[in-house]
């Protein structure tokens, strides 16, 4: 386990540094100069060549890419142009309420989606399971944007159960008061594709020798499901879930948008609209190391839940 571990890290070098090339030329020769855009519509020449010296830009590509990946290493990404505020600081400060609102939205689509799902494929073909299958179906044709609007207006302004915007600096405020509803909204959107895919899932288990021959031996319908289906269902389910942590990072965004919650995703956001150029490189960097470490996590998992899987 643990060499394969440290091989999978040191695979992930070259990777990284192709993530880092590719984001310093795509800044560099693609997102327009950075001291015309901090300098503005009424800077003079000098004023821009004067930007341009304060950032290195007029030294040659080598050394830019250089000072870019000192920058990496020391975790060093500058300050933001819009703000003048430290980007690792502001990274820092902006990341607790991401978490706080993604973290319940991840638990909570796994821990209603797999009993669900489970439910409804061990009942294939009754009505619970049309009626489940019809409900999710309904779901996903609505767009998210319809999920907020009607939630904010239903009950924020109506019912007056949640506040549509607002923030403190206590978390378990937050959790009380103001995360509830967009956790609930995005909720409402997550379940309804986890439950179709993990019901898959089951279905493609339940039709397996092995179920059959459980139930030969005696075994109990709740024996058969929970000690031997969703055993063997846990690393497509490990899979997806792998796979939907960045989206779900990237889905939070619009949620911190919609609710003016001071969270990363809104900053970037933020980044994106004025280009700030620090703050939009240290996310992209950030965003394709964290994928590959949930992928190395949720490949050691895998052993984990089945001692059958050979790491190679």
């Amino acid at each position: 386990m643990a060499a394969y571990i440290l091989r999978r890290l040191w695979q992930m070098v070259p990777t990284i540094l192709g993530v880092l090339l590719l984001v310093f030329l795509l800044f560099k020769y693609f997102g327009g100069d950075p001291a015309e855009i901090l300098g503005g519509l009424n800077a003079t020449p000098e004023q821009i060549a004067a930007i341009r010296q304060q950032l290195g830009l007029d030294q040659p590509v080598w050394v830019q890419l250089g000072i870019y990946l000192k920058g990496v290493v020391t975790f060093d990404w500058g300050r933001s142009w819009a703000t003048n505020e430290a980007v690792s600081k502001l990274f820092a400060s902006r990341l607790p309420a991401t978490l706080t609102v993604m973290l319940p939205i991840l638990i909570l689509d796994l821990v209603l989606a797999l009993p669900i799902a489970m439910w409804v494929a061990s009942r294939r073909g009754s009505l619970a399971d049309r009626t489940i299958m019809v409900i999710t179906t309904l779901a996903l044709s609505i767009s998210f944007l319809v999920y907020v609007i009607v939630g904010q207006y239903l009950f924020g302004f109506q019912l007056g159960w949640f506040p549509v915007q607002g923030w403190s600096d206590s978390v378990w405020t937050n959790l009380a008061i103001y995360t509830p509803l967009p956790v609930l909204l995005a909720v409402m959107v997550g379940v309804a594709p986890q439950t179709r895919l993990y019901r898959s899932f089951f279905l493609d288990e339940l039709g397996h020798d092995y179920v059959r021959t459980a139930r030969a031996k005696g075994l109990t319908e709740n024996t058969v499901l929970f000690k031997h289906v969703l055993r063997n269902a846990m690393i497509p389910i490990l899979t997806n879930v792998g796979l939907s942590l960045p989206g779900v990072f990237v889905g939070s965004f619009l949620i911190e948008v919609f609710f003016s919650i001071p969270g990363l995703g809104r900053e970037i956001l933020l980044a994106v609209n004025r280009s700030d150029y620090p703050v939009i490189q240290a996310t992209a960097v950030y965003l394709a190391v964290l994928t590959m470490a949930i992928n190395l996590i949720v490949d050691v998992l895998f052993k984990l839940v089945d001692p059958r899987v050979v790491l190679k």
